[in-house]
């Protein structure tokens, strides 16, 4: 939608920024619910960046142009939105606080250089933001609080507040307190009254909202000396001195640079109550690109770079944080400049590398970029360079994909992939028709390459399409986009892709005789067949003697019967860890051939199959859960409940518990939305492929 209005009104043209200091990337964080996109909306509007602000519920605001987010009225992806603040450019990054989504929360969080973090005044605080949280610290990303919602009929600030100390711990203390029509500045001690909207006009609180501030004012005064490098200063406000607003201002900003000190903000969308705090905040205490060490670089080859920093001048560096493609203009590149600067018109190299499991094969190639835009939700705005540290959307960059690294066609490099969760819902798709085969395979390379959290698996025993989920709402935005894109798809069971082998020895007798004119066909042998531990594999033993089956087409009896073992006896489950001998044979002079051998080996080991018992095998996977303790007992009772064996449980990262299991594979398909729900979100879990092990009476073989 390159150069199109916004639904609620662009009031102008995008500006590029020529110092990186004048740029703030924050990534608005939370759960669902929260108010994100509406505090955008609003600091949109507030900023004029927007003639009005739009509506969640309508379907009118610029982070939630998706189709899918309009529809759901929440968001399903990443979305920029810049704000111009006192001569800032702050690049607001609107992040999906569902868990489906938190790939695009990972992205938002890469791009970024401070994190706010937006919990409503009515909800408490949920533990996937807390695991949140715990990311930023421990890369120690600068962090803020807004108590959003402040209209709630609900809504307990106070009490919001006390659960996000207890939830984040230090470091969180209020910088404001509501007060009738706006806010209170415990630092300042003056009152911020949006009774007539944004901006406020500043005044002198009243009596009682001085005797209420006191205690939260010492405390946070109190905080901010703690983190001063003035030593002095603590002892001289023991003493009763009375320490400057500009010497606390100025350490409480470095503190939040720093990410050791987290000021709370309430905020209110609707009326505007403490928007003018927030955008001051984010200007004067969050830090600039200058102060974000980028990420770790080294040439294709694997060789390591000198370091960068976000230097317009120097060595062009950036990353694709997001793919989306749009019906106007194609596929859309969102991407955050770490160094140099991006002109058009000019060559660049792009390479991805390192997320070959996620079905992106390493790739590099030289590209041209025509325009640079500057995105506004989906509304794109050329500009005629992006610098160091800024945001900027390139379009028709066609072998850019999300992760992958954009660079000077001299000098190419590669960004160290950022860390993505594995998704772990399957979601098995067919197309309806066969003229809609061709549009799913086009649809579904343009989704995989722009979604790192969607996992493309072409089963060919199973001879199923299926797709790798994060959970069903992002099943239900992927199926979606298929069928926006033109391809009628269906779902179907998941299928389970199971082994075979022998119950117990067999021997089979292998006959192929062939006379038609000319040369025929003939060859005979016989082998025994005994069962081998599981995880053995596939074993073959040469014990003929007299030669009766010659040297050469001994290979050929083993790759017939390979190859039949490969294709199944049963339903064309593969046949696994048994020992195949060939203890006999005959040939023939002139009839007897490669082609003959691996017929025969074949026939062979279909004939012991049929003499004997065949036991189905289904995949057993190692099931790692990581979850509080007040979960331990219905989670065990669960995996027991799917046949599963617990090997042990330990203590994990964050006073967690970790469950180690062993469960089969077909109990596991619905695992992720089961857990959600019986964890309340706050469990995680990893899967991997242990081995096969036969399948117990009564099971259904899919």
């Amino acid at each position: 939608m390159a150069d199109k209005q916004s639904k609620n009104g662009d009031s102008g043209a995008a500006v590029a920024v020529d110092d990186p200091a004048k740029v703030r990337n924050v990534v608005l964080v939370g759960p669902s619910g929260s108010g994100k996109t509406t505090l955008a909306e609003a600091l949109l509007a507030a900023s004029g960046t927007v003639t009005r602000a739009g509506s969640v519920v309508e379907g009118t605001t610029v982070c939630d142009h998706d189709p899918a987010a309009v529809r759901q009225q929440r968001s399903v992806g990443l979305s920029v939105a810049p704000v111009l603040h006192q001569g800032y450019k702050i690049n607001l990054i609107d992040t999906p606080g569902y868990a489906d989504f938190v790939g695009e929360l990972r992205a938002g969080l890469r791009a970024a250089d401070a994190a706010l973090f937006v919990v409503c005044a009515a909800e408490g605080v949920d533990a996937a933001t807390t695991a949140v949280w715990e990311e930023c610290a421990a890369v120690g990303m600068p962090r803020a609080v807004v108590v959003s919602r402040l209209d709630h009929h609900r809504a307990d600030p106070e009490g919001e507040i006390a659960a996000c100390q207890e939830a984040f711990g230090a470091g969180v203390l209020p910088l404001y307190l509501p007060a009738r029509d706006g806010l209170v500045g415990l630092i300042t001690r003056r009152y911020f009254d949006y009774s007539n909207g944004f901006p406020p006009q500043v005044g002198e609180p009243d009596e009682a909202d001085l005797a209420r501030m006191t205690e939260a004012r010492n405390e946070l005064i109190e905080g901010v000396i703690a983190e001063s490098e003035d030593e002095s200063l603590m002892e001289r406000y023991l003493a009763g001195e009375e320490i400057a607003e500009d010497t606390l201002i100025a350490d409480l900003e470095t503190a939040v640079a720093r990410g050791s000190f987290h000021p709370v903000i309430p905020v209110c969308a609707t009326t505007g109550v403490g928007l003018a705090e927030v955008l001051d905040g984010m200007v004067r205490a969050f830090p600039s690109p200058l102060e974000h060490v980028p990420p770790e670089v080294t040439s294709p080859t694997g060789e390591p770079h000198a370091g960068l920093r976000a230097d317009p001048d120097g060595p062009l560096a950036a990353e694709v944080v997001r793919t989306a493609v749009d019906s106007y203009v194609g596929r859309v590149s969102l991407v955050r400049v770490f160094s140099g600067t991006l002109r058009p018109e000019r060559p660049v190299h792009v390479s991805g590398h390192g997320l070959a499991e996620r079905g992106h094969e390493d790739h590099d190639a030289d590209e041209r970029v025509a325009h640079l835009y500057s995105p506004l939700g989906a509304n794109l705005r050329e500009v005629p360079y992006c610098v160091a540290g800024d945001l900027c959307a390139l379009t028709k960059v066609g072998s850019a994909e999300t992760g992958d690294t954009v660079s000077s066609p001299d000098d190419p490099l590669i960004m160290k992939p950022w860390a993505m969760p594995e998704p772990l819902l399957p979601v098995a798709v067919v197309a309806k028709t066969r003229s809609d085969e061709d549009t799913l395979a086009r649809n579904l390379s343009r989704l995989v390459a722009g979604d790192p959290t969607l996992r493309l698996d072409r089963n060919a025993e199973t001879n199923q399409l299926v797709l790798w989920c994060m959970g069903e709402a992002h099943a239900d935005v992927v199926l979606s986009r298929l069928r926006a894109g033109g391809a009628d798809v269906d779902t179907e069971p998941v299928r389970i892709s199971l082994r075979s082998t022998f119950a117990g020895p067999g021997r089979g007798h292998g006959r192929h005789v062939k006379q038609s004119g000319g040369h025929g066909q003939f060859a005979v042998c016989d082998i025994e067949v005994q069962p081998l531990p599981r995880g053995s594999g596939f074993e073959f033993v040469d014990k003929v003697v007299g030669g009766s089956v010659p040297h050469q087409f001994i290979p050929s009896v083993e790759k017939g019967v390979r190859a039949q073992a490969q294709r199944g006896i049963v339903d064309g489950h593969p046949l696994i860890d048994i020992r195949v001998t060939l203890v006999d044979g005959k040939a023939h002079s002139v009839d007897s051939s490669d082609a003959a051998f691996q017929t025969a080996g074949a026939l062979a080991l279909k004939e012991a199959a049929a003499a004997g018992k065949i036991a189905l095998l289904e995949p057993l996977e190692e099931v790692a859960v990581r979850l509080p303790d007040e979960h331990l007992g219905t989670v065990l009772g669960d995996l027991s409940s799917r046949r599963g064996r617990v090997l042990g449980t330990e203590s994990g990262e964050g006073g967690r518990t970790v469950i180690r299991a062993e469960v089969p594979a077909a109990e596991l398909l619905r695992y992720a939305i089961d857990l959600r729900s019986l964890t309340s979100g706050t469990a995680t879990f990893t899967r991997r492929h242990a081995r096969f092990e036969p399948m117990p009476e009564g099971a259904v073989a899919n």
